[in-house]
């Protein structure tokens, strides 16, 4: 059986940039087993495969070990291929997931993620946590399936170093870590670490978004911000909070397509 495939960096209007993520058309669902044997062995943070339905599509992502409820870039990689390159006629795609309906928009270069806010809450840090992050946070959150943490400033986030053997005995999806940008053109920066998921760290995090925003337009009080991910391989986003929405801003470039034979 052979299958298009196709990687795109998502988050980045550079090649090279940004979160790179496999995207696989299906015409029916594969067995679960086999989708994630393909997506360890493309050896990506995530591999999405999605299949048409009535009103849109499904779509579904994997990294190489797991299955995930959410993942933005990967769904901004998804949009670019369905827009740019099977020819989508509408400005608007709807995805249903296991995190409900998302949706994309089509706007000029710009790909928004329209995606459901999850709310932080305060928490005490779980064992292994600050450990593992090496640095205490000044605040500690529980945002879903990920932990938040918040410090000081730009040079905290760049300079801290996981101990990822730590860090993989967390019981959590990922770690966010987060701070004011120094920059005036940025409001804020972060980086998101998720070895219990089999990525030690993601280059740019769609979904951690939808908790950083809110946590965000509360501080600043506001709710349109310009944000950056600040990785070996850095990511931008334009991002505005809409009600229990969050829109999430990025552009995409194709790398590679082609075929793999299972």
């Amino acid at each position: 059986m052979q299958l298009p495939i196709y990687q795109v960096d998502a988050f980045t209007d550079k090649l090279f940039g940004g979160n790179p993520a496999a995207v696989i058309p299906l015409k029916q669902w594969l067995p679960e087993a086999l989708m994630q044997k393909i997506a360890l062995e493309n050896n990506l943070s995530e591999t999405a495969f999605f299949v048409s339905v009535d009103n849109g599509f499904h779509i579904r992502w994997f990294t190489p070990t797991i299955e995930v409820a959410l993942c933005g870039h990967a769904t901004l990689a998804t949009a670019y291929v369905v827009f740019n390159l099977l020819k989508y006629p509408s400005d608007i795609i709807t995805f249903d997931s296991q995190s409900g309906i998302l949706k994309v928009r089509k706007e000029g270069k710009l790909l928004e993620l329209d995606f459901p806010v999850q709310t932080v809450t305060p928490i005490e840090a779980p064992s292994g946590l600050i450990e593992g992050i090496g640095k205490k946070p000044n605040e500690i959150y529980k945002a879903g399936e990920d932990y938040l943490l918040v410090y000081s400033s730009q040079s905290d986030i760049e300079n801290i170093s996981p101990d990822f053997g730590v860090l993989r005995s967390v019981k959590t999806r990922g770690i966010i870590i987060t701070s004011k940008a120094k920059s005036k053109k940025l409001d804020f920066v972060c980086r998101f670490f998720a070895p219990a998921s089999g990525i030690n760290e993601d280059p740019v995090t769609g979904s951690a978004y939808t908790k950083l925003i809110p946590y965000w337009a509360d501080k600043f009080g506001k709710k349109v911000f310009e944000a950056e991910q600040i990785s070996a391989r850095k990511g931008s986003l334009h991002c505005r909070l809409a009600g229990d929405r969050v829109l999430i801003g990025g552009q995409g470039k194709l790398y590679m397509k082609g075929k793999i034979i299972v």
